[in-house]
């Protein structure tokens, strides 16, 4: 991914978290109460707009590093977590399929690893 891509994908992925946290605490608040569904719904908006800045990072650190590649892999591993992670719960929690969180664990594995590049950019022989 390119670093404008990163920087664009951050930014539309910031207003998504934003969005998507207004919707639960308005709209879908009573709805939520009523499923047990709140807490779940707001750690996906949490873990969402962490990353999203985590992402925004990574594009402002590839500005000054264009050639990292495991700063595109963070960037990637990021969105993947989002997507997985924050995904899995949104659906989870509005649709009540209850095998979705199954799956929500591989999205933390990709934050994990975004972490973990991001560290490895920042060490000798960085590629």
């Amino acid at each position: 991914m390119k670093t404008n891509s990163i920087l664009q994908v951050a930014a539309i992925s910031g207003a998504l978290a934003v969005g998507f946290g207004a919707f639960g605490a308005h709209a879908l608040e009573p709805y939520l109460l009523e499923t047990g569904r709140l807490d779940t719904y707001q750690t996906a908006v949490s873990y969402h707009f962490y990353h999203s800045l985590a992402l925004l990072l990574t594009g402002v650190l590839s500005l000054t590093r264009p050639k990292t590649t495991r700063l595109k892999l963070s960037a990637w591993f990021f969105l993947a977590g989002i997507l997985i992670f924050s995904g899995s719960l949104y659906l989870l929690c509005l649709s009540q399929i209850t095998w979705l969180g199954a799956i929500t664990p591989i999205g933390g594995l990709g934050f994990i690893a975004g972490w973990v590049f991001l560290f490895l950019s920042f060490t000798k022989g960085n590629q």
